[in-house]
């Protein structure tokens, strides 16, 4: 067992209602054959099964930042940017697909294999990374939960942080009674905002053909365009969910062979999918009513109660991802309710700066800041060419147009171009290098001890998709 324990750590877990597989070494699993009586269900029961990662998994594509650019979208160009979001969500949807099989296959998440894989400075720069990614898409959340609660009962911005960190806190603590609690929750937050912005959308009634020519006819035209089209595209990018689909999907129990891990990749896919769906269509929504620009007396109850719903339930899901972050790149050992305070005062201290200092204005701005800022290899190279481009054009632009002095000019850019440059390296190195870590099911080896089994009927993988120590969160039932 000493491999088993030096290779393997927690994966190593027994996995509740299996028999124990043994293993040979960190990296190579071996392969017996055993039946699953989980895998008798009816497909209906093990598709119900897998329903709720997606749900928590949508919420970063409805949070307030995302709200923020379809408004700003919508007024400017109407229609015109819909395939943006139409776009993004079908690349966000093969991303989150692959994020999640990483973790129903390896039965562990994205944060524990870049610890694994890298070594301890790359490591800890991806850690640095990650954390910001966490942060910048927390900063929307936190602040539009408390625009909402301004809108709704005229509290002050900053207070409104102060009482989602602390409502946020209070939620997550459902977690005790098991994570379905938890995702119905999420889902209910979800249909409200849902019937919030459907109801605008029934009273204001767009036309049908200009939103269909918008969702399938790509355009940019008028001032502004293309930065409302990155802007959209780049709400629409969340680093830190790939982390959080990748760890969620190892709460549920997934039987320990390829017949069972490929049937929870297809029930996951098929739940991602739906609830992508929705967010899809809120975000529709969203757009299609602020591009009327004629909105009923009500709305701005409606507007805030979606709002706080967007961003309570979508706080939750950022301090989720921040715990597997932290716990993952760190393997910190702690109580539940420590690492939820840790997480969520790392997000809320930058956010009840900018609203004390900058106010209403300055929070509003920081939320659209925030929002601006792998499927295969072309994805992830489209994504770090957007970022290059307009970061770089952008700062150029900046240099040629301010009005700092020469030296000045000089100075910054000597500070700039050069971390460009280690991001550039940074990225290639990370392309190029080669993976250490066995992250997929190798199907030669699955062959050849079928062969060597007579009377087989299905060969099991030597890993525990079920991780239990993720978040203390009970097997559901």
């Amino acid at each position: 067992m000493a491999n088993e324990q030096e290779g393997v750590g927690r994966d190593a877990t027994s996995w509740r209602g299996s028999n124990r597989i043994a293993t040979s070494g960190a990296d190579e699993p071996k392969y017996k054959i055993s039946g699953d009586e989980e895998m008798e269900k009816p497909g209906w029961r093990r598709f119900m099964d897998h329903v709720g990662p997606g749900f928590l998994v949508s919420l970063a594509y409805l949070d307030p930042g995302n709200l923020e650019t379809d408004l700003q979208a919508g007024a400017n160009h109407k229609y015109e940017l819909l395939w943006v979001i139409l776009i993004g969500l079908i690349f966000a949807l093969i991303i989150q697909s692959l994020a999640a099989n990483l973790g129903v296959t390896t039965g562990k998440h994205l944060a524990e294999h870049c610890k694994a894989e890298y070594p301890k400075f790359v490591k800890y720069c991806l850690w640095l990374l990650a954390e910001v990614a966490v942060i910048a898409a927390d900063i929307p959340e936190v602040i539009g939960t408390a625009f909402a609660l301004n809108i709704l009962f005229h509290i002050p911005v900053w207070g409104g942080v102060l009482i989602t960190g602390l409502s946020t806190l209070m939620l997550l603590g459902l977690q005790r009674y098991g994570v379905r609690k938890l995702e119905l929750l999420i889902a209910v937050l979800v249909f409200i905002m849902a019937g919030c912005y459907f109801a605008e959308l029934s009273y204001v009634k767009p036309p049908t053909s200009q939103v269909i020519r918008g969702l399938f006819i790509p355009k940019l035209k008028g001032q502004g365009a293309t930065g409302d089209a990155i802007a959209l595209l780049g709400a629409l990018i969340m680093p830190h969910n790939l982390f959080l689909h990748s760890a969620l999907v190892l709460s549920r129990k997934t039987t320990p062979s390829v017949k069972g891990i490929n049937s929870a990749c297809k029930y996951f896919l098929l739940e991602s999918g739906f609830a992508l769906f929705v967010a899809l269509l809120i975000n529709i929504a969203v757009v299609s009513v602020s591009g009327t620009n004629v909105l009923g007396g009500s709305s701005r109850i409606v507007y805030g109660i979606a709002l706080l719903a967007s961003g309570q339930s979508s706080t939750i899901t950022g301090t989720y991802a921040g715990q597997y972050v932290m716990q993952g790149f760190l393997d910190l050992r702690m109580k539940t309710w420590l690492r939820n305070l840790m997480t969520r005062c790392i997000a809320i201290v930058p956010s009840l700066i900018v609203s004390i200092i900058g106010g209403s204005a300055g929070s509003g701005r920081l939320i659209v800041i925030a929002s601006i800022i792998i499927i295969s290899w072309i994805l992830g190279l489209c994504i770090i060419g957007i970022n290059i481009y307009y970061l770089s054009t952008g700062f150029v632009d900046w240099l040629i147009h301010n009005s700092l002095p020469v030296v000045g000019n000089v100075f910054v850019g000597i500070i700039v171009f050069p971390i460009m440059a280690i991001y550039i390296i940074s990225v290639i190195y990370l392309m190029f290098r080669k993976d250490r870590t066995v992250t997929f099911v190798d199907m030669s080896v699955e062959s050849n001890q079928i062969e060597m089994e007579k009377g087989a009927e299905e060969p099991t993988i030597d890993h525990v998709p079920y991780r239990e120590d993720l978040a203390d969160i009970p097997l559901p039932q």
